[in-house]
């Protein structure tokens, strides 16, 4: 059972059965490489469905997600229904004249009416900080707040539908005694100060709700580790005998990222901006790692910021560090650089254990400072398996240039560990956003499998000019014994696009894929894949008349494929040809000759600033509703209104869409 309710939300829209796997901070979870086209780039950009602006300097935070409801990933539902579909952005504003918390209904482009619509809008006279996170009927909210004096507040909120309120006008929501929110009409709220021994902030750690057992879990900036049970289903109480609330680290305490209760081992784990990573049972005894993240230490860098990665089934916890410490060892070893790295323990490690770690890059380039890094996200092949096997794509390289990686995964051991796509060329050290994944089994083309991140800076495709830009990329990973049709792609072990030329049905195991632009790999039987070559966030050129094209240079043709040049014994020719529309065919054009590839595995969106973590809706094949299958994130740094410095609710399509 997924019990957090942010990764809840994104597993459950998987379409088979999956192993338990638990994320702190998570919610509910241009093409490729090769010689650049010598002509102006051309973007394929992301789809924005729409954009909402929520106020002066609003943002859900980096390493935050929005929240939608329902949970049910079959369905979408407009503002007409008699529960519609609906997202949650908070803006990180005090308010009065601007809300802190606003919920979006009517939400697709197929609804009538306004698209979208405020659903409800509320300011407290506090700021929340972290991300929100739903009760299983979605009839209520939870979330921690901060108020003027730097006191944390978990806040649980009943809302109601409004026709009146939005993000300039919202309500104001008075609380309520505890004892009397159980049986209080909606709109209404409660709270409970977080209180170690005197009244703590919490900036950074995010709720995290065991929907089992009524209980809830939370960190705060002095180190210590709540537990509210019960939650939502009875009076607010905190638990304040037996050990808790339990200050994980009292000789150094640091701020506690978001918690994650692991029901396989009956725990908590929770790391802190100290670079540590804590495990505490039942009876609040706690078990320390040794340092595992250095960057506070050494750099005046951000420590670890999100959270770990729980694997129920696996008895496995993942640990994302800006850097290890290290001093050697690390890919464009420059004045022996620290690594950016991914930790990989079990459940119950000894106190002190450094455990065995993935290098994604380096964390110290000259004296740089390195940015934060963020949680990574599993493909299907891992989160479908039995045995912790299939890979996790992380952003690291924290110390320079964001780079994506692929960490194969085998039996809950590390693998392989290759270098994808730059997607900010800033030459600093850039944040790059939470990464998400999302297979789609009803995605136009046959299941899909896609990844989204974000960069604060340098987007490497030419639509984001150089600025904060999202990206996503395919990652549909192969499986045996599988029909597929021509212009399928998956992305093989080498970060490779492959692309179906010959349909037919997949073989038993993995082929042997071909590492060359266009060279050609036999499955099964009949079954051929064209190699696209590595996926890359730069995207080719477009066809031009009467030019001298070179070998391998790479085009987008009119019908928005991939075409490699292959031989040019002269100019194109004075109009665009014919092009051929299966992949791997060859399309002359006068004295130069064209190999289709496919179409482009990855899109972009300028996104100011960055993006919040990404989270998805539904999986509903196109004719539930059209519009519905998105994803849904906020700008860091403005760009929604004209001033430039106005907070931006976005919905964007999973698809890719133009």
């Amino acid at each position: 059972m997924q019990q957090d309710p942010r990764y809840r939300q994104q597993i459950a829209r998987q379409s088979r059965t999956l192993p338990a796997v638990e994320m702190g901070g998570v919610p509910d979870a241009a093409l490729w490489l090769g010689p650049d086209a010598p002509l102006p780039g051309r973007n394929r950009d992301l789809n924005h469905d729409w954009a909402q602006d929520i106020g002066a300097g609003a943002t859900v935070g980096a390493g935050n997600y929005p929240a939608k409801y329902s949970f049910d990933t079959s369905t979408a539902s407009c503002g007409d229904a008699a529960q519609p579909d609906f997202v949650v952005y908070t803006t990180g504003e005090f308010g009065p004249t601007q809300a802190a918390i606003v919920a979006y209904d009517n939400l697709y482009s197929g609804c009538g009416g306004t698209v979208p619509s405020v659903y409800w809008a509320y300011t407290t006279g506090a700021r929340i900080l972290t991300s929100p996170v739903f009760s299983l009927d979605g009839t209520q909210v939870a979330y921690v707040q901060s108020n003027a004096s730097g006191h944390g507040i978990v806040i649980l909120l009943k809302w109601a539908p409004s026709a009146t309120e939005t993000v300039g006008s919202p309500a104001t929501l008075p609380r309520i005694s505890r004892a009397a929110y159980p049986s209080c009409v909606a709109p209404c709220q409660t709270g409970a100060a977080l209180i170690g021994t005197v009244i703590d902030n919490d900036t950074n750690s995010s709720i995290f709700y065991d929907y089992k057992n009524d209980a809830a879990y939370v960190g705060d900036d002095a180190g210590w580790l709540h537990k509210f049970t019960p939650f939502f289903n009875g009076v607010l109480t905190e638990i304040r005998t037996g050990g808790w609330p339990v200050q994980v680290n009292p000789a150094s305490p640091t701020a506690l990222t978001s918690p994650v209760y692991d029901g396989g081992s009956g725990n908590v784990f929770v790391e802190d901006k100290g670079g540590y990573l804590y495990w505490v049972d039942a009876a609040g005894t706690v078990t320390q790692s040794g340092l595992l993240d250095h960057s506070t230490a050494e750099h005046g860098g951000p420590g670890l910021v999100q959270g770990p990665i729980v694997d129920s089934s696996a008895g496995l916890v993942y640990v994302f560090a800006t850097s290890d410490g290290s001093g050697t060892g690390c890919p464009a070893d420059i004045n022996n650089a620290d690594c950016t790295v991914v930790y990989l323990t079990n459940t119950s490690f000894s106190s002190g254990d450094v455990p065995p770690r993935a290098i994604v890059g380096t964390s110290t380039m000259a004296a740089a400072t390195p940015a934060p890094l963020y949680i990574g996200a599993f493909d299907s092949s891992y989160e479908n398996s039995t045995n912790a096997t299939g890979n996790l794509y992380v952003c690291g390289n924290t110390g320079g240039d964001p780079i994506l990686y692929q960490v194969a995964i085998s039996a809950g051991n590390f693998g392989t560990v290759t270098a994808g796509p730059v997607i900010s060329t800033s030459f600093n050290a850039v944040p790059c956003s939470p990464v998400t994944d999302i297979f789609n089994p009803n995605a136009s083309g046959g299941a899909t499998e896609w990844i989204f991140a974000s960069v604060s800076g340098g987007g490497s495709s030419a639509g984001c000019a150089s600025a904060g830009c999202v990206f996503n990329f395919k990652d549909t990973p192969w499986q045996p014994s599988t029909a597929y049709a021509v212009g399928q792609e998956v992305l093989d072990d080498h970060f490779q696009i492959q692309v179906v030329s010959v349909a037919g049905t997949s073989g038993a195991t993995a082929p042997n894929w071909s590492t060359t632009i266009d060279g050609l790999t036999p499955d099964g039987l009949t079954l051929i894949w064209v190699d696209q070559g590595v996926q890359s966030a730069f995207s080719p050129g477009a066809w031009a008349p009467n030019f001298a094209f070179g070998v391998d240079t790479l085009i987008i043709d009119s019908n928005g494929n991939i075409e490699r040049c292959i031989a040019s014994f002269g100019p194109s020719g004075s109009s665009a040809p014919i092009w051929f529309t299966t992949p791997g065919l060859i399309t002359p054009d006068f004295d130069v000759f064209w190999e289709n590839v496919g179409v482009p595995a990855n899109t972009a969106l300028p996104a100011s600033g960055g993006t919040s973590g990404i989270i998805i809706d539904n999986i509903v094949g196109s004719g539930t509703e059209a519009g519905a299958s998105n994803i849904y994130f906020s700008t860091l740094d403005g760009g929604c209104g004209t001033s430039g410095t106005d907070g931006c609710a976005v919905q964007a399509s999973q698809a890719a869409l133009q």
